[in-house]
């Protein structure tokens, strides 16, 4: 019921150009989330660009969003577009927009407000038209009271809230995805399809999941192995 909850207004948001914040634990599907917003919404055919603000170093971030000038800094050898540029007219991931530092979320806010950007070393901004989905699996409501998210830029991300519950609060879910998993690294590996034993569907049923949808496909994919 929770899953369908969330579809069924993903669905209906779909069409809009809010920004949406997906939230969740890690593992439960959020950038899926993301993807099937983008293709059920006026931009499916425009550009899905996908950026993880924790995987990249703060001092690079800046640029990978915003792109930069020839020269900005030693190596920038060439113009450079940044990831809002690339997504112009389509949706733009922030994943793991917690681990975004302070300092870099005032320019994402005046790019998400004003719909310009300013490229590293650049002398004139930059329109941009895209929709911004981001995503986290920390509470930013404390993040905001420890000072470590800035609370205008949550208020501008967090127009529609999409919350993931985890597969242990969804146990239907389970079977049907190990099937779904089955079939996929069954196929992929060239192997027949064999069903879940019903010993395997206890196991599977009564596990808490902790890495979620992200664990169980390993599982399956290891099992099909």
């Amino acid at each position: 019921a929770a899953r369908s909850r969330v579809i069924k207004l993903a669905q209906q948001i779909a069409g809009s150009d809010a920004s949406v914040m997906i939230t969740g634990e890690s593992g439960t599907g959020k950038e899926v989330l993301a993807r099937y917003v983008h293709t059920r919404s006026n931009r499916a055919k425009r550009p899905f660009i996908s950026i993880n603000c924790a995987a990249i170093p703060e001092h690079l971030l800046e640029s990978e969003l915003f792109g930069h000038e020839k020269g900005a800094f030693t190596g920038a050898v060439a113009r450079r577009i940044g990831k809002f540029e690339e997504a112009s007219g389509g949706t733009l991931l922030l994943d793991e927009i917690s681990e975004m530092d302070v300092r870099l979320q005032s320019k994402l806010l005046r790019a998400i407000q004003e719909r310009v950007i300013d490229r590293v070393g650049g002398t004139r901004p930059v329109p941009v038209d895209i929709r911004i989905v981001a995503t986290s699996n920390r509470n930013l409501a404390d993040a905001v009271r420890d000072g470590t998210f800035r609370e205008d830029l949550l208020f501008r991300l967090n127009v529609v809230n999409l919350k993931i519950p985890p597969l242990r609060e969804r146990p239907a879910d389970i079977l049907e995805l190990a099937q779904h998993f089955a079939k996929k690294y069954s196929d992929a590996n060239g192997v027949p399809v064999r069903p879940l034993s019903a010993e395997a569907r206890r196991v599977l049923s009564t596990n808490r999941w902790p890495g979620n949808v992200r664990e169980l496909e390993n599982t399956i994919h290891r099992s099909v192995l």
